[in-house]
């Protein structure tokens, strides 16, 4: 049967400091309509298909549609990211939010014109318009109105995100990929198959097929699980450069292999994602305040928490609870976000509910007081295009390196046996490594009276471990405690009709999503700190986990940062079996720098300084008469190449032409003579 879905409205709850600042100040007022088209795009998210980088595609294009309609009329110097365009009104503010609601519009009801719940969506998007007092009937682009305006930009976006590499047209997919790997089916009639394929590579990604699959939020059945993202590599990011088209846009080397000369390191992994499986019983009480956890350097796990609260200058109270549950409130809460909005759509939530506490919207925290509209769209200008970044970051390495995921890991080990000990039964060079009541080898001791494995049915040999056994028969009153399993039949924290995701582990989309959102509010903000310095979630004792009861207490996930939080999601992956933490700690690094790049290159669209970008350009002699003119450009920005030669008279021989890509190549085909100058001028208009 599909996934239970989460109950609608169980959605993150801010930090006493925070509620107490809500219910103290004045009340409410409506939303912007940028605020109002984003929850929409969130509401066909959450009914269709999780595909997390084609949702961060989605909201970052449908956020250059709402900030270029707003720019089109701002009289300070904004310049449009694809569709520059100056436009006035005798109301300035209500043709903003007209023109801004006909792009939102037009963008999302061809983005999601095919998605899983399309009907639904459309009427969403049709009954928002008529609440706003529009006629969707105006589908014009001629002429100064706000709707032809809002019209125009709709088109400029659906054009460029047809040629962005991303193979929209054709499902998102990519003929060229090709996996080899054997059947690997889990599901049969409804039951979870143990074993693991012969012939298979641990070092690749494993497909995996069902006969009863389906996505985290309920939509399906799956059978083969497709490389989703698998044109990522190629997908047109915000901010990133690189110099070869063929290579991710950073590379923090491959992950270890098991047969690559890294044995020990791949099997430590693997160890860690056991420990963690084990521990999801684990009744130990734990601090999880911010005064006891987070605080880590970048990329690390290291951190020792934060000493006070710096808005209330002491110390955060200690929050206890079992560590069995802490980890299984992880997995599940942040694993596609509170309403399976995927981690994008889910920071996109989470900036909203700090929207909504803060009493004063200063750009960056400093500076004038911005309208609601105009912190609305500047805040996902910048998050979406550092989300869209962090996919393109993320899912380049994916399809690059094709990494395993740890349920292929650990199931093709197991199966070769244990690399401990030769000495000791099914011993293998490839097996799991032995740690003593976690990982081990049955032996006719083991089976006697008194040992470990009395009474199993286990067959001497066999590679066995201590872990979360998979969902209960009945998971709204019953958990599943840890206990020994076979090697082969382990499953990560996760329902059984989903299992794993469908696309390679290395590196952690959540980490890099979560990073590079954290830069961004972070910088947008003025503060690393959430509004009242904590932010949190409550899970309720019983009434939170999906796919087995629990928790057993009530968790209150809590994180001081930003950078807390995003932390958290990364070292939640691992907790869930999803991710081992090679996955998680370079992303980490990975979507900081996404999230750095996105927040100074967008800024500079609000201020206009983007024109005072330096260009680099590159010339190469391409035959006797063909010369090549490269430069890095800004989208949105127009350029033309002149030429001369004698510096005394130029020539306009290209442009002005606006940029749809952060580089620009024009062939000259008449390069000939010894000798030729060329220039490029970089304006915000043509």
């Amino acid at each position: 049967m599909p996934a239970r879905r989460r109950a609608p409205g169980k959605r993150p709850r801010w930090g006493g400091i925070l509620a107490c600042l809500v219910t103290a100040g004045p009340a409410m007022a409506d939303p912007s309509v940028a605020r109002q088209w984003n929850e929409e795009n969130l509401a066909a998210i959450r009914v269709d298909v999780p595909n997390p980088p084609v949702h961060a595609r989605n909201l970052f294009h449908v956020a250059v549609a709402m900030y270029d309609a707003w720019a089109a009329y701002d009289t300070g110097g904004a310049v449009g990211y694809l569709h520059h365009e100056s436009a006035t009104a005798a109301d300035i503010e209500s043709a903003r939010r007209e023109a801004l609601s006909y792009a939102a519009y037009r963008v999302l009801s061809h983005r999601y014109a095919s998605s899983a719940s399309a009907p639904v969506t459309q009427a969403s998007f049709d009954a928002k318009m008529a609440a706003l007092g529009y006629d969707t009937a105006v589908t014009g682009t001629a002429g100064p109105s706000p709707a032809a305006l809002g019209n125009r930009i709709a088109a400029s976006i659906i054009a460029w995100g047809l040629d962005d590499g991303s193979n929209e047209a054709g499902g998102y997919t990519d003929a060229s990929y090709t996996n080899d790997q054997p059947e690997f089916r889990v599901i049969e009639n409804g039951v979870p198959l143990g074993g693991y394929p012969a012939g298979a590579d641990p070092d690749r990604w494993h497909p995996l097929t069902f006969d009863e699959g389906f996505t985290q939020n309920g939509i399906g059945p799956i059978f083969l699980q497709p490389f989703v993202g698998v044109t990522w590599l190629q997908a047109r990011p915000f901010a990133l450069r690189r110099d070869d088209t063929a290579e991710p846009w950073f590379d923090p080397g491959p992950p270890p292999k098991l047969r690559g000369g890294q044995a020990a390191e791949y099997r430590s992994e693997a160890l860690d994602l056991l420990m963690k499986s084990r521990q999801l019983g684990d009744m130990e009480l734990i601090d999880i305040s911010p005064s006891a956890i987070g605080n880590h350097p970048l990329g690390t796990d290291d951190g020792t928490g934060h000493p006070v609260n710096p808005a209330t200058g002491l110390p955060y109270d200690p929050v206890m609870v079992p560590r069995g549950d802490y980890g299984r409130v992880l997995a599940e809460f942040w694993a596609d976000g509170p309403d399976s909005e995927t981690p994008p759509g889910h920071w996109h939530s989470i900036a909203n509910e700090v929207t909504e506490v803060l009493t004063e919207k200063r750009i960056g925290g400093a500076g004038a007081i911005v309208s609601d509209l105009e912190w609305d769209v500047k805040l996902y200008f910048a998050l979406a295009a550092s989300t869209h970044d962090a996919a393109c970051a993320a899912w380049s390495l994916k399809r690059y390196y094709d990494s395993p995921r740890p349920i292929s890991m650990i199931r093709f080990m197991s199966l070769q046996g244990q690399s401990s000990d030769p000495v000791l039964p099914g011993y293998h060079p490839e097996g799991m490594p032995l740690v003593s009541d976690l990982v081990e080898v049955v032996t006719s001791d083991s089976l006697a009276p008194g040992g470990n494995h009395e009474g199993s049915g286990f067959s001497v040999g066999e590679v066995v471990v201590f872990t979360w056994p998979g969902r209960p028969v009945d998971p709204t009153v019953q958990r599943s405690l840890p206990r020994w399993i076979r090697g082969i039949d382990w499953f990560p924290f996760q329902d059984r009709t989903f299992v794993s995701p469908a696309f390679p582990g290395y590196v952690s989309g959540h980490s890099t999503f979560s990073r590079a959102a954290a830069e961004v509010l972070a910088a947008l903000t003025g503060s690393d700190y959430f509004p009242g310095g904590l932010g949190g979630f409550t899970a309720g004792a019983g009434s939170f986990l999906e796919f087995e009861y629990g928790p057993s207490a009530t968790v209150e996930l809590q994180w001081a940062t930003y950078f807390d939080a995003a932390d958290e999601a990364g070292i939640s992956r691992r907790w869930g079996g999803i991710h081992p933490p090679v996955d998680d700690l370079p992303a980490r690094v990975i979507g900081s720098e996404c999230g750095k790049s996105a927040w100074e290159i967008a800024r500079k669209y609000w201020d206009g300084s983007i024109t005072d970008e330096a260009m680099v350009p590159d010339i190469a002699r391409l035959s006797p008469s063909v010369a090549r003119i490269r430069w890095q450009a800004a989208p949105g920005l127009w350029y033309r190449v002149e030429k001369t030669s004698d510096f005394s008279t130029w020539q306009t021989v290209e442009g002005p032409v606006q940029a749809t890509d952060p580089e620009m190549i024009w062939d000259d085909g008449s390069a000939t003579g010894s000798s030729a100058f060329y220039r490029i001028i970089q304006t915000a208009a043509p």
